[in-house]
C-alpha cells in the first residue's frame, strides 16, 4: 500500500486584468507523492472551475481531504510553476523556531 501522507500544492495565480498583482493559490490533501498530489490539485480545481461557470454548487472538501475553496474566477492559475511537496504546519510544535528561550 503507498505511503499517504498530507501534501500542499502552492499555485501561482494572478489577475488576467492586472496581471501584476499576483498571489499563491494552496490547496492540501492526502496523496502519495509530488506528482499525485499535484494532479489531485489540479483535478478539484478543474472540478470547481466548470461548476463555478454552470452556475452550480462548487464541490466541497472530497474524502482524500482535496478541495478548492477561495476559487478565484477571472485568475489565471500558473500550473507549470506550480510546487507540491509534504505539507509543514507552521504553528506546529515541533516547528523550528529562528529564537532560543
Amino acid at each position: 500500500m503507498p505511503n499517504r501522507e498530507f501534501y500542499e500544492v502552492d499555485v501561482p495565480i494572478h489577475d488576467s486584468i492586472d496581471p501584476d498583482w499576483r498571489v499563491l493559490h494552496v490547496f492540501t490533501g492526502v496523496a502519495d507523492s509530488p506528482a499525485a498530489a499535484l494532479r489531485r490539485a489540479h483535478e478539484v480545481y478543474d472540478a470547481a472551475l466548470a461548476a463555478h461557470t454552470a452556475s452550480r454548487e462548487v464541490p466541497g472538501r472530497q474524502p482524500d481531504r482535496w478541495g478548492a475553496a477561495g476559487l478565484r474566477p477571472g485568475w489565471e492559475m500558473e500550473w507549470t510553476a506550480a510546487k507540491a511537496g509534504r505539507w509543514h504546519n507552521p504553528l506546529s510544535c515541533t516547528a523550528r523556531s529562528g529564537f532560543a528561550l
